[in-house]
């Protein structure tokens, strides 16, 4: 999972010696979408590294050993996802060396921590926690004993490191400094004014800066309170300035603006999503089209609510540009290790551009000498970096762990495309395309609708199901990648238990748990799917289930047989497909809400998953 890191350096003009760690804990809350189960941060003061760690969330903490107290104008700060160790007091991060002259804050695995443990305990060094993470402390001392200056003693000391890792550093030796590398875990530089960041995301210091420097893979470096050093993986410097990019997100987009939670506020945000998405999409297909159009094989690779929008990219390709093409989930990318490279096209798609799985497969796929297109709401994020093109969504910074803006905006940028390459094939004429694009162009006026008209009605709906066990979901077509989002978003934040299969598939066993009451979500589009799917609900209805549909407008001997019903317009499935998502992320909202749980937050959860 994804732990969150923070680090702040600043020049003493910044303030009293506790504001920096104000700045850091503030810091910690922006990336508590991250997931974490404790809490801790490290600063430099009077010679010394002072330390307050602790096992929950960020504010128990903070109350019990005040966080935000702590003294210094070189602070790092983390929030821990338990892998190597249960989650407590000792095993939050920071970690320091035997000396406290070290403090070492970190996401991701180091593999080979359980060997240089041994070595480092032979030596006479006195773990005192059961994380990897602690290793590296260690090691910069032993390097530091040597005679090395810290820098070079962190990067002998990462040498040895196998793994993934996302470091932060403070030295005692160097109080104004925080050293960090990367590798596969995500971290990017905030430039400020007599104050420099490192985090694990923007929103963390967005606050403060909107100039950012997006940290690659194997760089390391450090920072000041007015200088940044970075060098590559040859251990070339880079020239900072010329990475430096202006993010346009505000700081007010990272925050509720009054909404209860930032899970209801991204999703009335779709329509702004939705419309500064298509204004980048004209000019920005086209290459990409011409690459799927050349491709031998065509493959979708994503994870969790990025690949049901890769199965409606699949469904699209098939059914409008002929094309064969197939979606893999990433984490299962090693089945396709031999089959898939020269001549083939890889579509990555990932909301963060650094999702751990995805990122492996291309690098395996690209290494086999295919080409990669991937989709990202995350510009120069590692996917990205490492594909041959990349389409951006433009949905702005989502801090709640379940997508939402970021699944409906990446359909439309693949049935976009899907559409280009239909067009540009021959399969779809100018006309049939620029009827389809006209329907997409109206996606976020029809969302704004959805959301005016149907809020009340979906609450009542999440009410309802807050204490049932289990739920199904049922489409066909292009309706079945929905129906899995829709069971998916019951799952992550209500905590139901909640399937999705294709109607037609429901009878051959899934049936056998229907009883009186037992809700079934139907998706019914305009196609040729529509009467085939009364059939399944009157399989269902026949067993007692609480049939619940959205269906399009004149659908009457639908409506009829259903409990409840969500009506909308008669839509282009094309279109359909974003639409038909918004009620059912509100239906899994308010039964979140009703049922006590936090939808931000969801138990086990993190918005990157950066560890495979």
């Amino acid at each position: 999972m994804a732990c969150g890191i923070i680090g702040v350096t600043a020049r003493k003009s910044q303030g009293s010696p506790s504001r920096i760690a104000e700045i850091v804990k503030k810091g910690l809350e922006k990336l508590e979408y991250r997931g974490y189960d404790s809490v801790g941060v490290a600063a430099i003061y009077d010679n010394r590294i002072l330390v307050r760690k602790g096992k929950g969330k960020i504010s128990e903490v903070n109350r019990r050993i005040k966080l935000d107290r702590v003294l210094g104008w070189t602070v790092i700060g983390h929030t821990r996802w338990a892998t190597h160790g249960a989650p407590s007091d000792i095993n939050a991060h920071p970690h320091t060396d035997c000396s406290g002259k070290i403090a070492v804050v970190h996401n991701g695995i180091i593999q080979n921590y359980v060997e240089l443990k041994k070595e480092l305990t032979a030596k006479g060094h006195r773990f005192q926690s059961e994380t990897d993470t602690e290793v590296l402390a260690h090691l910069i001392e032993e390097y530091l004993k040597k005679g090395n200056e810290v820098f070079h003693a962190f990067k002998k000391a990462l040498k040895r490191i196998k793994g993934s890792y996302a470091f932060g550093v403070i030295a005692v030796d160097e109080p104004d400094k925080i050293f960090f590398a990367r590798k596969d875990s995500p971290l990017v530089i905030g430039i400020g004014r007599d104050m420099n960041f490192i985090a694990s995301d923007i929103p963390a210091f967005l606050e403060y800066t909107r100039d950012v420097i997006i940290v690659y893979d194997e760089e390391l470096g450090y920072i000041t309170p007015d200088s940044v050093y970075l060098e590559d993986e040859n251990g070339i410097p880079v020239n900072v300035k010329m990475r430096i990019r202006k993010i346009d997100w505000t700081p007010d987009m990272a925050k509720k603006e009054g909404y209860p939670h930032f899970m209801i506020k991204e999703i009335h945000e779709q329509p702004r999503a939705l419309r500064d998405t298509l204004r980048g999409l004209d000019e920005s297909v086209g290459e990409a089209s011409k690459l799927i159009l050349e491709a031998r094989k065509v493959y979708f690779v994503a994870a969790g609510t990025s690949y049901h929008a890769c199965l409606v990219g699949d469904y699209l390709l098939n059914i409008l540009a002929g094309i064969p093409s197939f979606s893999i989930i990433s984490s299962e990318y090693k089945k396709y290790r031999r089959s898939i490279g020269e001549g083939d096209v890889v579509i990555a798609v990932s909301q963060s551009g650094e999702t751990i799985d995805t990122l492996m497969a291309i690098r395996v796929f690209k290494k086999n000498g295919a080409k990669i297109i991937s989709v990202s709401n995350v510009v120069d994020s590692a996917i990205p970096r490492e594909s041959n093109y990349t389409i951006y969504t433009r949905a702005g910074p989502e801090i709640g762990v379940a997508a939402t803006k970021t699944f409906t905006t990446q359909i439309l940028v693949l049935s976009w495309l899907s559409l280009s390459v239909a067009e540009k094939g021959g399969k779809l004429t100018e006309n049939e395309a620029r009827k389809m694009r006209d329907s997409l162009r109206k996606a976020p006026l029809l969302v704004s609708d959805i959301l005016a008209r149907y809020e009340g009605v979906t609450k009542k709906l999440g009410e309802e199901l807050m204490n049932s066990r289990s739920a199904f979901y049922l489409g066909r077509g292009i309706g079945l990648p929905i129906a899995m989002e829709g069971a998916l978003k019951l799952k992550e934040i209500a905590y139901i238990h909640a399937e999705a299969y294709p109607a037609g598939e429901s009878k051959h066993g899934p049936i056998a748990l229907v009883e009186p009451g037992f809700p079934v979500v139907f998706l019914i589009f305009e196609d040729e799917w529509k009467r085939h799917m009364l059939g399944n609900i009157e399989e269902m209805k026949a067993r007692g289930a609480y049939a619940i549909g959205i269906i399009p407008e004149e659908s009457e001997f639908i409506e009829e047989r259903l409990d409840k019903a969500i009506v909308v317009p008669k839509l282009k499935p094309i279109v359909g497909t974003i639409v038909y998502s918004v009620p059912l992320q509100l239906i899994a909202y308010y039964a979140a809400v009703a049922r006590g749980y936090d939808p931000d937050k969801p138990r086990n959860l993190a918005k990157t998953v950066t560890v495979e």
